[in-house]
C-alpha cells in the first residue's frame, strides 16, 4: 500500500534532483529518503529513480508515476486545509427546516448563508420537527431549523432561536357572527391547528383545556398556508404565527380574536449532533439566529405601524356552554 511518506520522499527527491536536499526538506535523514524510495519502488515493483544520475533523475515509469504522486500529495494537502479553517465546509449541506421558518425569514438565511459559504449547495428538507429531529439522528440530515426536545441533551447542540407570537383569526364573515355572540366564539367555528406530530397542535389542545374549552373540534392540516387559506376561507378558527400572517391581517382577510389568555409562543432552536462539524454549525446558527432576530425586529415594527383598528374580534370570555348561535357550516 503507499504511504505519503514515501511519496514526499519521491517527489522531493525528483524535484530538487538530489536524496539530500530532499531530506534537508522533509527534516529527515537521508538514509530515511533512501529507505522510503526504496520501499515505494518495492511496492510498485520497478525502478523509479535513476540514481546514478546527478542529479537524480526518474525512469520513464518514474516520470510517468511521478505526475500522479504529485497529484495525490497536492490533493492530501486540499484535504488537510479543511481542518486549519475553523468555519469552512464545501460538501452538500442537508438541511432541514419548519414551514413556519420556510415561509418568514428563510429566504434570508440562505441568502446570508450561500454568500458566506460560496461553494455551498443547500439539500433542504421541510416537515414537522420531530420528523426532522428523526432524521437528524439517522445521520439522513446536517442542521435543523425547527423545535427542540425531541432527542437527548447529549446527543445534540443547538442555539435559540426568536420565538414567534401566536394568534387566533377568522374571516371577516365570522368576525361578525362572533362579535354577536361574545361567550360562544369557541362553539361556534372548529379551531384549525398544524397536524397532530406538530407541537403547535399539541399547545392548542392544552391551552382551549386549560381555559376550560371542552372536546374542541380541531382540524389538523401539514401545511402553514392552507391553515391561513381555510381561515381567510371561513372554515374555522386558525391558530396562526402572527408575523407570518401580517400583511393578511393588515388588508383585511383575516381578524384577530382578542384571547382571554394569551397563547404561547412557538419556540425554535438551530440543532445539529453533537459530533458533526461544530465550528461550521455554529457558524451556521450565528446567521439564523440573525436573520430570525431581524425578521421579529421588523415585524414588530410593521405592526406597530399597521393600522389594524377594527379588524379584531373582541370575546367577553370563555364559555363552554353554547349559546343560540348559529353553527358555521
Amino acid at each position: 500500500m503507499l504511504d505519503f511518506k514515501e511519496l514526499d520522499a519521491f517527489v522531493w527527491a525528483v524535484k530538487l534532483g538530489s536524496f539530500r536536499k530532499a531530506a534537508v526538506r522533509l527534516h529527515i535523514t537521508q538514509p530515511s529518503v533512501s529507505e522510503r524510495i526504496s520501499r515505494l519502488e518495492s511496492t510498485v515493483g520497478e525502478l523509479l529513480l535513476e540514481r546514478s544520475a546527478r542529479p537524480v533523475q526518474p525512469t520513464m515509469r518514474g516520470r510517468e508515476f511521478f505526475l500522479h504522486a504529485e497529484r495525490i500529495l497536492h490533493q492530501r494537502d486540499e484535504a488537510l486545509k479543511l481542518f486549519d479553517s475553523a468555519e469552512t465546509f464545501s460538501a452538500p449541506l442537508r438541511l432541514g427546516t419548519i414551514e413556519t421558518i420556510a415561509h418568514s425569514w428563510f429566504p434570508a438565511f440562505i441568502q446570508q448563508l450561500t454568500a458566506r459559504f460560496p461553494e455551498l449547495i443547500i439539500e433542504l428538507t421541510v416537515d414537522y420537527s420531530p420528523v426532522l429531529n428523526d432524521r437528524l439522528m439517522r445521520n439522513e440530515l446536517d442542521i435543523l431549523l425547527a423545535m427542540n426536545g425531541y432527542l437527548a441533551p447529549e446527543q445534540i447542540e443547538c442555539e435559540t432561536l426568536s420565538p414567534y407570537e401566536m394568534g387566533m383569526f377568522v374571516s371577516p364573515r365570522h368576525a361578525a357572527l362572533l362579535n354577536e355572540h361574545p361567550n360562544a366564539w369557541c362553539q361556534s367555528l372548529p379551531f384549525i391547528s398544524f397536524g397532530r406530530q406538530a407541537r403547535p397542535y399539541e399547545e392548542l389542545v392544552r391551552y382551549l383545556s386549560d381555559v376550560g374549552v371542552r372536546q374542541p373540534r380541531i382540524h389538523s392540516v401539514s401545511t402553514l398556508m392552507t391553515i391561513a387559506r381555510m381561515t381567510m376561507e371561513g372554515l374555522g378558527i386558525g391558530a396562526l404565527p402572527v408575523a407570518t400572517v401580517l400583511d393578511e391581517w393588515r388588508r383585511g382577510d383575516l381578524y384577530r380574536l382578542t384571547l382571554p389568555v394569551p397563547l404561547p409562543p412557538m419556540n425554535y432552536d438551530v440543532i445539529w449532533r453533537s459530533a458533526n462539524h461544530p465550528r461550521f454549525c455554529r457558524s451556521v446558527g450565528r446567521i439564523a439566529q440573525e436573520c430570525a432576530v431581524n425578521y421579529a425586529r421588523e415585524r414588530r415594527a410593521d405592526m406597530a405601524n399597521t393600522c389594524v383598528t377594527g379588524r379584531w374580534v373582541r370575546p367577553s370570555a370563555i364559555s363552554t356552554t353554547p349559546e343560540a348561535a348559529p353553527r358555521s357550516t
